[in-house]
């Protein structure tokens, strides 16, 4: 990963409702937004989710009581064989896949794909199981660590780094698991608290509205963006309306861009940009009054003004006393 270069991962993530050709048009609008890699989420749902899990109140809200969370990631889960087509699709577009395991077996379907990262999400951090099949494999790991707690993130990243995943490896990303995430719950600071893990480089996973937050993080030195978005916020499903549409997704990649070159190296510096207005915009010491040879200089005959190109007032001290080496007009520039 480039010092300077955040990489942004439009999540696509269940948004294509199970419809491979929704999930194919999604691929190509992330790419059309700018965004480094695509990622959705791959899952048996019946090796996640038990037949008596509840869903969330945000599930509730946006899909009603009818089903139950098992039988609403039925619905939107793409079939396992599906995203092998998606990885060569995203090889076709020039963007890069990612897709989000939730269960063993889904690390076994993705394996073959060769995922720059492997992407653990926040209810996974404390699936010790998981944690060590994927930390077995020793590849660069991104992982959310939302509703925990920093020794839950040190206890994971000692998983993966037990089973073989070096911290050097280890991508953390902050993030709250609400949907969407109120602003008095974001917590930006909290990814200095993962920076201090030593791990790889921290990042945020972002589940507020808007585009706000996540340019914030990139400015507070986050590396990595995850953004859910949608081809429609009014569709069907539990994840659209917290998401970005396209052009929303292609405003924030281009917002990130933007602090991602402001960033600068750091080093206090005058910039190129602003050099030619040295000039105009500093004093130099010039003639209160007109002045005559051998007269000597004082704080009654000189004074501080426009333009910078003469001597600096940081010579005051050093100009005051001595004998002026020529005429001198009001107004004009002293020489010493």
């Amino acid at each position: 990963m480039a010092d300077n270069h955040v990489i942004i991962i439009a999540e696509a993530g269940v948004n294509h409702n199970g419809d491979i050709n929704l999930a194919r048009r999604m691929v190509a609008e992330a790419r059309n937004a700018g965004a480094d890699y695509v990622k959705f989420q791959t899952a048996v749902p019946e090796l996640v989710i038990s037949s008596i899990a509840p869903k969330a109140e945000y599930q509730k809200e946006t899909t009603g009581n009818a089903q139950s969370q098992l039988e609403m990631c039925r619905a939107i889960h793409l079939p396992l064989c599906d995203y092998a087509g998606l990885n060569e699709l995203c090889r076709q577009e020039g963007i890069g896949f990612m897709s989000t395991p939730f269960d063993l077996v889904s690390i076994d379907t993705l394996a073959p794909l060769g995922m720059d990262y492997w992407k653990i999400p926040s209810g996974e951090i404390t699936n010790l199981p998981y944690l060590r099949k994927i930390g077995r494999r020793g590849e660069r790991v991104i992982m959310s660590t939302g509703m925990s707690t920093i020794q839950e993130v040190e206890d994971a990243v000692q998983v993966l780094e037990n089973a073989g995943t070096p911290r050097s490896n280890i991508y953390l990303l902050h993030c709250t698991t609400q949907y969407p995430t109120p602003m008095s719950d974001v917590n930006l600071r909290a990814m200095h608290a993962l920076d201090a893990l030593g791990c790889a480089g921290i990042g945020y996973s972002d589940h507020t509205q808007g585009i706000e937050v996540p340019v914030a993080a990139v400015a507070m030195g986050a590396k990595i963006i995850e953004k859910h978005f949608t081809l429609d916020r009014t569709l069907p499903g539990p994840d659209h309306r917290a998401s970005l549409e396209p052009q929303e997704l292609k405003a924030m990649v281009a917002a990130i861009r933007n602090i991602e070159l402001a960033m600068g190296s750091g080093t206090k510096d005058v910039a190129e940009a602003e050099r030619p207005n040295i000039e105009v915009a500093r004093k130099s010491i010039v003639a209160a009054r007109d002045i005559r040879r051998g007269e000597i200089l004082c704080e009654e005959n000189l004074t501080v003004k426009r333009p910078g190109n003469g001597l600096s007032p940081m010579l005051w001290d050093s100009v005051i006393g001595t004998p002026a080496i020529d005429d001198f007009n009001y107004d004009t520039l002293i020489r010493i």
